[in-house]
């Protein structure tokens, strides 16, 4: 970590920023419409997020150091879910502000179970109130904007879309305004600090989870073997890992099909982000039971000081 010196003559604000809600309130579509960037995967499936990403996001005078957690959820019994529980909930011990994320006119147990976690945290808070653009009459929002303000004291209170970015300019203001004083913590020109094999897992298992049906994108996940760059070429090796024989042949589809057309999708967007060609082989192997085994997770990558942090 460098920490870039302030601009002569003019204090510099920096900080972090927890993004956190219950699964599919839309935290990744929220980072990536503020970083202008790609960076967390996204799908309509909840718990599509499972580790804790930074985003950087460098203004003249202020940076903002946003942390993507998975979505606080009830119920779930396996590692996995205990995992990513914990994950989000660490995040609040070292950031300087939250951004809780509910979705309009929707307020479930899961949101609740989050803002009781909120209970302990001194910072400031500011509440967005997500998918605003989805609300055909906008005479309920104000109702409901007024009961959520009850809830707790917060910094702000900003009915935001992430999927259209209404608002966001203003939500990046707010929170530029609640950081402290600070050097900058980056490079002003580095947008995360998770490594190209971390995010290329990612993309993969983002693609996989969008074109598999049902529940079955839970029991998988992906390691990345081999990332080795060869001038302007990225030749990666990547192993899908489910939990039962019978999702193989899921996974694959008729003839490769599947298998072949999440590839074709991860290779486009990886080669938009690493900025070079990529050559990309997958293979699907079982593991069982590896989503309730904390060995078996740990080994692959599920741990709290995760490198793509």
């Amino acid at each position: 970590m460098t920490e870039t010196p302030p601009v002569s003559g003019q204090s510099t604000r920096a900080g972090y920023v927890a993004l956190l809600g219950r699964p599919n309130v839309g935290k990744s579509t929220l980072l990536n419409r503020l970083l202008a960037f790609k960076l967390s995967i996204t799908s309509p499936k909840p718990q599509t997020t499972r580790h804790t990403i930074l985003g950087i996001q460098t203004l003249e005078h202020t940076q903002i150091v946003y942390v993507d957690t998975p979505g606080l959820h009830l119920g779930g019994k396996k590692a996995m879910n205990r995992y990513m529980n914990r994950a989000a909930g660490n995040v609040l011990g070292f950031v300087d502000v939250v951004v809780f994320l509910v979705e309009a006119l929707r307020w479930t147990d899961e949101d609740e179970a989050v803002l009781q976690r909120l209970e302990g945290y001194t910072g400031p808070v500011v509440l967005a109130v997500n998918k605003v653009d989805r609300i055909k009459d906008k005479a309920q929002l104000l109702p409901f904007l007024q009961q959520m303000a009850g809830k707790r004291t917060f910094a702000a209170v900003l009915p935001i879309s992430a999927q259209k970015g209404t608002n966001a300019a203003e939500l990046e203001t707010e929170l530029a305004g609640l950081l402290p004083e600070h050097e900058f913590f980056f490079d002003e020109d580095q947008i995360t600090t998770a490594s190209k094999r971390f995010l290329a897992a990612e993309l993969i298992r983002e693609k996989l989870t969008r074109v598999l049906d049902a529940e079955l994108p839970y029991a998988l996940t992906v390691e990345i073997e081999k990332f080795e760059v060869e001038g302007r070429l990225n030749r990666i090796n990547a192993v899908i890992w489910v939990e039962r024989k019978g999702q193989k042949a899921i996974v694959i589809g008729d003839k490769g099909s599947i298998l072949r057309e999440a590839g074709r999708l991860a290779r486009i967007d990886m080669e938009k982000i690493f900025d070079a060609k990529v050559y990309l082989e997958t293979w699907v192997k079982v593991r069982e039971g590896w989503s309730d085994d904390e060995r078996a997770l740990r080994s692959l990558g599920f741990q709290e000081s995760d490198d793509s942090v």
